[in-house]
């Protein structure tokens, strides 16, 4: 139940996050687009805390040392 509704919120974030590059795109005031970049580092930040908590397992490439990642072991 917690997946379902944690998949639910990644795609309101990502429709948030296409509908505000569309925006983008189009003519906007300085005040406008100021707002919609604000937004769009505000929900990329929510989607990636949101996708890390959902899905917290990493994946490393056999061979390669946590020291080459940058990861702590």
């Amino acid at each position: 139940m917690m997946l379902d509704e944690n998949l639910a919120r990644i795609r309101a974030h990502r429709n948030n996050i296409h509908r505000y590059r569309r925006l983008l795109k189009t003519r906007l005031s300085r005040l406008e687009r100021n707002f919609i970049e604000r937004r769009l580092v505000e929900e990329k930040s929510a989607l990636d805390a949101l996708t890390a908590a959902t899905f917290p397992v990493g994946f490393r490439a056999p061979g390669v040392t946590a020291e080459v990642m940058g990861v702590a072991q």
